[in-house]
């Protein structure tokens, strides 16, 4: 198309916000054939019947949301992922039965036949219309949503951007010589604090292969939507946001966004193009340039502050790094660990005996004995390990990813498990609860084997916990249950920290606040809650004579973090003085200790 596109998503049963749009659309002489609904006809609204039927009438172009999804297939839930018996769960709950009971088999039958996605061509450019994102239709995409995460879709799509819906707020980002374009939704306020909803027109630029992207506000007679909302007996949450502008809850914003609510959005207009990014919309908030001496003092902050310090409360945790050799070379290991990363070389069980010999020598109060990499079961000597381990009366807990290497050992796994019951955990790496990011981090092929390994260790009674990460930039409570869903044939409690475990990310390139004396006060926290607190790890450097004992899982390489050749050497104070300190520990409440 050389001629201008209209994007709205989430009609969501807002009959008179459907009305609006379309009514602007005639207005600026758009036919039904140049606009593009992102999905989810049916939600919220009073009005779902009414709403499918005009939809239906317009002939506009429509891609198949989530709902249309659900209801098609008479499904008992909207499919959002909402956590279970969250606000957001029991709000849905009320809709979704009410526009089920509204709606006849022709309209079902309709959904069934929308499709999944829509190719746009404009301007010599291909777009892609989806709802969610183009693997998993309802995925939440946001601003604040990393990067790579939305270049997977634009690179899967072929296409030179998407164009998606499903999270309710419009924005538009450059994703390397990428687009991604959220015109927002017309049936909910973009939780903004005002009434009005949004919409966007895509027109070619002045430049070949250029596009301009309007996004507008829509005022519309939300009081009469409210009124048939209330009619139809639904709960006030969503109801009053009609109004306010507010939603109900912030349960599926990550932080970024969940920091602007409230906060009133400008009409703006975007140029972009393959050659030339866009500036950002809405604008990025503005982080402080990170002073060049940061995290250089171990005393002083860069701001001249005293510098938080942890001291050694007990050790609670001793962790065994068994070398970083790993079968895998994942996109943003903690430690850099791959099949050719041999800093730490592998430990020795009779270094290992060492170091347990000293604590039952001193009488420490260790109850777990951690097994880190790498992949633990990339070192030859784990299983003698883990049996000196276990007969001293430790817990073990060992990191693996489950696959070739772990399952080589499975007679020795099998006769420690026979010797010492659940006093062995396994801690299996998923990195996100769905394929496509699990190996976007981890490489292709990496999902089948994982699951196989979790398999094997449920099927044959063995403890084990599953750990995540944040890096898919989600909400918690939508990641966790993400993972209650893929883990549902394992007995494990995803909304339990401890059986599984989600990691925040550790963005290099992130600018992150120094931790002084002053901030646990603000924070309400105590030095004794973070991780160093409580454990050390014991490492081997390539070439070194004897191990070494750091404060920290994450910092085997830093110099500073390296304590001693004992623990007891190694049982001084820790200075904060690292980026991971705060993103890691202090501000994402992160331990890699079992809970």
């Amino acid at each position: 198309m050389d001629a201008p596109l209209l994007l709205f998503g989430g009609p969501y049963s807002n009959l008179q916000a459907t009305e609006a749009v379309l009514a602007e659309a005639r207005r600026r002489h758009i036919p039904p054939h140049r606009i593009v609904c992102t999905g989810d006809v049916v939600a919220y609204g009073g009005d779902p019947k009414a709403c499918v039927d005009l939809i239906r009438r317009s002939g506009i172009q429509i891609v198949m949301g989530n709902c249309e999804e659900q209801l098609a297939a008479d499904a008992d839930d909207c499919g959002c992922g909402f956590a279970p018996g969250s606000e957001c769960d029991r709000l849905s709950a009320a809709w979704f039965t009410f526009a089920r009971s509204e709606l006849d088999a022709d309209d079902r039958a309709w959904m069934a036949t929308l499709p999944r996605s829509l190719p746009v061509e404009i301007a010599g450019l291909r777009l892609v219309a989806v709802h969610g994102s183009l693997g998993e239709i309802s995925r939440f995409v946001f601003a604040s949503t990393p990067t790579r995460i939305k270049a997977l879709d634009v690179t899967l799509a072929g296409a030179d951007g998407i164009i998606g819906g499903h999270c309710g707020l419009p924005f538009t980002q450059s994703i390397g010589d990428g687009l991604w374009h959220n015109p927002g939704v017309v049936g909910m306020p973009a939780n903004d604090g005002t009434p009005r909803v949004w919409y966007s027109v895509i027109e070619p630029g002045p430049e070949p292969r250029s596009i301009a992207i309007e996004h507008n506000a829509l005022e519309y007679d939300h009081e009469a939507a409210a009124s048939a909302m209330r009619r139809a007996g639904l709960p006030e949450g969503y109801t009053n946001a009609l109004s306010s502008g507010l939603w109900p809850n912030c349960d599926v914003l990550p932080p970024s966004e969940a920091k602007l609510k409230g906060r009133s959005l400008s009409q703006r207009t975007l140029h972009w193009s393959k050659s030339r990014s866009c500036q950002e919309w809405p604008a990025a908030a503005q982080q402080a340039t990170a002073p060049t001496d940061k995290f250089k003092d171990p005393c002083i902050t860069a701001q001249g502050d005293r510098r938080a310090t942890v001291s050694l409360t007990a050790l609670e945790t001793l962790w065994i790094n068994t070398g970083t050799l790993c079968n895998l070379s994942c996109s943003s290991c903690y430690i850099e660990s791959t099949p050719r990363n041999d800093r730490l070389s592998y430990i020795t069980a009779s270094e290992v005996r060492c170091f347990l010999d000293e604590i039952e020598r001193d009488r420490l109060p260790t109850r777990l004995v951690g097994f880190t990499g790498g992949e633990p079961f990339m070192n030859p000597e784990l299983p003698e390990m883990l049996d000196d381990v276990l007969a001293r009366g430790f817990e073990a807990l060992v990191l693996t990813n489950a696959m070739k290497p772990m399952r080589r050992y499975e007679r020795a796994l099998l006769d420690l498990k026979a010797k010492f019951g659940r006093r062995l955990t396994l801690r299996v790496s998923l990195d996100h609860y769905t394929q496509s990011l699990h190996e976007l981090e981890r490489g292709p092929n990496t999902w089948q084997p994982a699951l196989d390994g979790l398999s094997w260790l449920f099927d044959n009674g063995f403890r084990t916990h599953v750990a995540g990460r944040r890096y898919s930039g989600e909400a918690d409570a939508i990641v966790r249950a993400g993972y209650a869903r893929q883990l549902a044939a394992y007995d494990i409690d995803a909304q339990d920290p401890g059986e599984l475990v989600i990691f925040p990310e550790m963005d290099a390139t992130a600018d992150v606040p120094e931790i002084t004396e002053a901030c646990w006060g603000v924070l309400s926290k105590s030095p004794a809650d973070v991780m160093c607190a409580t454990s050390r790890m014991v490492v081997k450097r390539r070439d070194a004579s004897r191990p070494a004992v750091v404060a920290c899982t994450l910092l085997p390489y830093d110099p500073q973090f390296e304590l001693g050749a004992s623990l007891a050497e190694a049982s001084g104070q820790v200075s904060l003085n690292h980026p991971h300190c705060a993103k890691f520990c202090v501000l994402g409440d992160a331990s890699c200790s079992a809970k």
